[in-house]
């Protein structure tokens, strides 16, 4: 009886470790698949108003090609009728969503390529300084308000919060321009622009390394604005937390003051920066159209600029689609990193 009894509740005691290790993915799941269905709506009022947005601009791609090359009546009416310019806004629009529904969108006008092949040749590059700028800012960010808010009132805590705060005042592009003329010019440790060297026929390691020495300037540029904000949030949510009940209670039992900050004030502040981690995803994706313009970067910034030149609308409207599709799945990755750092978030669509 009573090794029945042992078996039972290991057995007991199993599956309720097994229920407490699966509800942190069913939480992330039902948190996932309803952002997902949410998605879906926003993305299709990103495209229709965008649209109606760039169509409601004066002119379009024939004018600023006419103003550039020249030509008569005869070659705008021809040029209208093969970019489908000559249709009704509704019947345009029409046509353009019945081509996203099979991942089609459409072809450049500036560059008489279909556009999603364009935009390939261009994503990675963004997503290579938007990924280098965000690690930069959000894990130096972190551990510098972690030394900060370790003791909150001291000369560390003070020295750091007054250089954050005037490193965040300053512009992007000035920043950035500010290391082009030290680093680059001045010194000349580092390359003005660009993402590689052009015609070094470099492979391999060598050519990430020269990648890599190209991106320093342009990821400082971008991710030390951010890597200020994110000092002074976890620098605040520190001394909040230190002013918890239950800090008193740790300290209490006699832990190190090391352990106290690693496993339970910073672990406790660390939420919200993880929070603000999807919220910024937008602005580093619009501070990185700034900041390839400034470096002469390749990626989707520079491509927004020269569709808005020709006033290439099809290019403009895929690029801003992607751009939400990547802040879309910039946060549902949040929403799945919150879900199992907190066990509050999504247990009602858990439940449902």
């Amino acid at each position: 009886m009573s090794g029945r009894t042992e078996g039972g509740t290991r057995a007991r005691r199993f599956c309720s470790s097994s229920r407490a290790a699966d509800a942190p993915m069913t939480r992330a799941l039902a948190l996932l698949r309803r952002r997902l269905v949410g998605s879906v709506f926003v993305l299709l009022i990103v495209v229709i108003g965008t649209f109606l947005l760039l169509e409601a601009a004066p002119g379009d791609a024939v004018d600023a090609y006419i103003v550039s090359t020249g030509g008569d009546a005869g070659m705008i009416e021809l040029l209208r009728h093969r970019w489908g310019l000559d249709q009704s806004e509704l019947a345009r629009l029409a046509n353009y969503l019945w081509a996203l529904l099979h991942l089609d969108l459409g072809q450049s006008v500036t560059f008489s390529r279909p556009i999603r092949d364009v935009i390939l040749e261009r994503l990675p590059n963004t997503l290579l300084l938007m990924v280098s700028a965000t690690a930069l800012s959000f894990g130096l960010g972190s551990a510098l308000g972690i030394y900060a808010g370790a003791r909150p009132g001291s000369l560390r805590d003070r020295f750091l919060s007054i250089g954050s705060l005037a490193l965040y005042a300053v512009p992007g592009f000035w920043l950035g321009l500010a290391l082009i003329i030290v680093f680059a010019v001045g010194l000349r440790w580092l390359p003005i622009g660009g993402i590689e060297t052009l015609a070094s026929d470099k492979t391999g390691l060598d050519r990430a390394a020269d990648i890599g020495i190209h991106l320093v300037l342009p990821v400082s540029a971008l991710g030390f604005i951010y890597l200020a904000l994110y000092l002074r949030m976890m620098r605040a949510g520190m001394a909040e937390v230190w002013r918890q009940d239950f800090v008193l209670a740790v300290r209490a039992r006699g832990l190190s003051r090391r352990r106290i900050v690693l496993a339970h004030v910073a672990r406790n502040a660390l939420l919200p920066l993880v929070t603000m981690l999807g919220l910024q995803s937008a602005q580093m994706l619009g501070g990185s159209v700034v900041i390839e313009s400034v470096f002469s970067v390749p990626g989707l910034g520079r491509l927004a600029q020269e569709a808005v030149a020709s006033r290439d609308t099809p290019l403009l409207l895929g690029i801003i689609l992607v751009s939400a599709v990547l802040v879309i799945a910039i946060n549902l990755l949040v929403d799945i990193a919150y879900a199992f750092l907190d066990p509050r978030v999504g247990a009602s669509e858990a439940g449902a």
